[in-house]
C-alpha cells in the first residue's frame, strides 16, 4: 500500500488547506479591526477639519478630537460631498469643502476653509496625495500650509486667489525644487474656491 504522501494530489491538498486557514485568519482579522480602522480614519479627518478652521485640540486622543469637533463644527451633505461649517450666534461664519485634482505623481485631495462672506481663506489641509517625500511631499509641512491662512480672496482677478511670489500680487511661497507639485496645488485650490463660490454650493 503506497504512502499517501506519494500521491500526486497530496501537495495540492496541503496547499488548499493552508490557503483556507490563512484566508480564514485574514478574514477574522479584518472583521475585528474594521471598526477600529473606521474610527481612526474618522478621527483623522475630524482632526484635519479642525486644523482647517484653526481650532486647537487639547490632545490627540480620539475622545478630545470628537468633543471639540462636535462643539464647533457642523456638516451638510451636498450631492456626494460633505461640507463642513461653523456657526456663531446662529449665523454661518466659515465653510470647509473638498478640492481635488491631479498633481505630479497622482491624485491630490484636500479641504479648504473660507469665511462665509468669501473674503478670506482660513486654512488648508491635505487629505491624501502621492507626491515625493522631501520634495513635493513638503506640502504637508506646517510652514507651507500656514501661508494660506488669512489670504484675502477679494484681491486680484477672479479665480486667481493663490499666486506664488515673486509674481505680481504674489501671496505665498512655492516649494523650491517642486515646481510642478506647487503649481498643481495652486491650480486645484484656485479652481476649488472658484467653483464653490460661483456654484453656490455653500447653501446650508
Amino acid at each position: 500500500m503506497s504512502n499517501i504522501k506519494d500521491k500526486f494530489y497530496y501537495p495540492v491538498l496541503v496547499m488548499v488547506i493552508i490557503t483556507a486557514i490563512f484566508t480564514f485568519i485574514l478574514a477574522w482579522l479584518n472583521d475585528i479591526t474594521e471598526e477600529v480602522i473606521a474610527l481612526n480614519e474618522e478621527t483623522e479627518l475630524r482632526r484635519k477639519i479642525l486644523y482647517v478652521f484653526n481650532i486647537d485640540v487639547p490632545s490627540d486622543e480620539p475622545e478630545d478630537i470628537e468633543r471639540v469637533f462636535n462643539e464647533h463644527v457642523k456638516t451638510q451633505e451636498v450631492g456626494d460631498e460633505t461640507i463642513y461649517y461653523m456657526e456663531e450666534d446662529g449665523e454661518v461664519v466659515a465653510y470647509a469643502f473638498p478640492v481635488d485634482g491631479i498633481a505630479l505623481w497622482g491624485s491630490l485631495s484636500a479641504y479648504v476653509g473660507i469665511s462665509a462672506d468669501y473674503s478670506e481663506l482660513l486654512g488648508l489641509e491635505f487629505i491624501r496625495h502621492s507626491e515625493t517625500p522631501g520634495l513635493g511631499g513638503r506640502i504637508d509641512e506646517a510652514w507651507f500650509k500656514e501661508q494660506f491662512r488669512g489670504l484675502d480672496l477679494t484681491e486680484g482677478q477672479e479665480g486667481e486667489y493663490v499666486i506664488y511670489k515673486p509674481a505680481i500680487g504674489g501671496n505665498v511661497d512655492a516649494i523650491a525644487g517642486a515646481t510642478q507639485t506647487s503649481n498643481a496645488v495652486r491650480d486645484i485650490i484656485n479652481k476649488g474656491i472658484y467653483d464653490f463660490i460661483s456654484q453656490g454650493r455653500s447653501d446650508t
